[in-house]
């Protein structure tokens, strides 16, 4: 019975464990995508879609 107990605490101490390690992960995802929104990073959504649609001017000219 006593080892029972003790395997259980272990399975709970690494269930925290994992859920502390999670939750910094993902708070350290939110702290870049709000970093990324205040320093204009999703300014600009339409231009990088559609430049690759128009076709970049050739200079034929020699000098």
């Amino acid at each position: 019975m006593k080892l029972q107990k003790t395997n259980n605490t272990i399975a709970m101490g690494v269930i925290i464990l994992l859920l502390g390690a999670s939750l910094t992960v993902a708070l350290g995802f939110l702290a870049a995508f709000i970093w990324s929104v205040k320093h204009g990073q999703f300014e600009d959504d339409f231009s990088p879609a559609h430049r690759m649609l128009f076709e970049d001017k050739v200079d034929n000219s020699k000098d």
